[in-house]
């Protein structure tokens, strides 16, 4: 959806829409409900945080780094994610530290992503695309941080702060990224363009940030994490419906991450 979108809209500029959005509309929403936000230095902090590292910083590089890189090459390298929430998880979250099984069960999960994508590795090449792999690998390890400094320090506050607030910061800063690097770029408003700013913005943002806060708040972050194990087999399910094919490699990379993610989590 991401790549669909930047068709017409240029990256920075479309991080900036898509969480100007979402953090307005998030925000509507918590003063509607009532819900008292920055009233501890704390939350405060957590807001510069989440929303510099957990979403400027990590959908920047995405965004930018996705006009080259294949959807599958970024698939794969976002799967180090959850790698970088256990370890980070092991050294500063008490609660969770790490079994060699759960290791296991991770790069088993990490693997299997390889291996559903094996095929779309045929269309790297150039240098545009290894720089932009190196880049994207700044989202991992963004979103990694600000993940297990909210777990550790959000105990208490509601995800519609820990998503609303940081959002807004975060199109701020990607705005005036846009300002500097896309002063000269067009913007190509058409059906597949709009639609995909919406759906990003509503569902892949407003959503699920707030679910998936929520749920951190719930369960340990090593193990939330795995849903980034999940997306690639969602993404092929999708694919599959589409009339795309559904390969050998792509059963063998699906079992693999079903195997690994059951085992990291029991």
């Amino acid at each position: 959806m991401i790549q669909i979108g930047l068709q017409g809209i240029p990256p920075f500029t479309g991080v900036a829409m898509r969480f100007g959005i979402s953090g307005a509309l998030l925000l509507g929403l918590a003063r509607a409900r009532g819900i008292r936000l920055g009233v501890s230095r704390r939350e405060r902090r957590l807001w510069w945080v989440n929303g510099l590292l957990g979403f400027a910083v990590a959908y920047g590089a995405v965004y930018w780094a996705e006009q080259w890189v294949p959807s599958g090459l970024a698939a794969v390298l976002f799967a180090v994610y959850p790698l970088v929430v256990a370890i980070l998880a092991h050294f500063f979250l008490t609660s969770e530290r790490l079994h060699p099984r759960e290791v296991f069960g991770i790069l088993i999960g990490f693997g299997g992503t390889g291996v559903i994508f094996l095929e779309d590795f045929g269309a790297l090449g150039g240098p545009q695309v290894a720089v932009g792999a190196l880049v994207l690998l700044l989202s991992p390890l963004a979103s990694g941080c600000a993940t297990v400094t909210v777990k550790r320090w959000g105990r208490g506050i509601h995800p519609f702060s820990i998503a609303a607030v940081p959002m807004l910061i975060a199109s701020g800063a990607t705005a005036i990224l846009a300002l500097i690097l896309e002063r000269d770029a067009g913007i190509t408003w058409n059906r597949a363009s709009i639609l995909a700013l919406l759906y990003l913005s509503v569902v892949g943002s407003a959503l699920t940030f707030s679910l998936y806060f929520w749920l951190l708040s719930q369960l340990p972050a090593k193990r939330l994490a795995l849903i980034a194990y999940v997306i690639p087999i969602i993404a092929v399910g999708i694919g599959v419906l589409r009339g795309e094919p559904f390969t050998p490699l792509m059963l063998t990379g699906s079992a693999l991450v079903i195997f690994g993610v059951a085992l990291a989590s029991t």
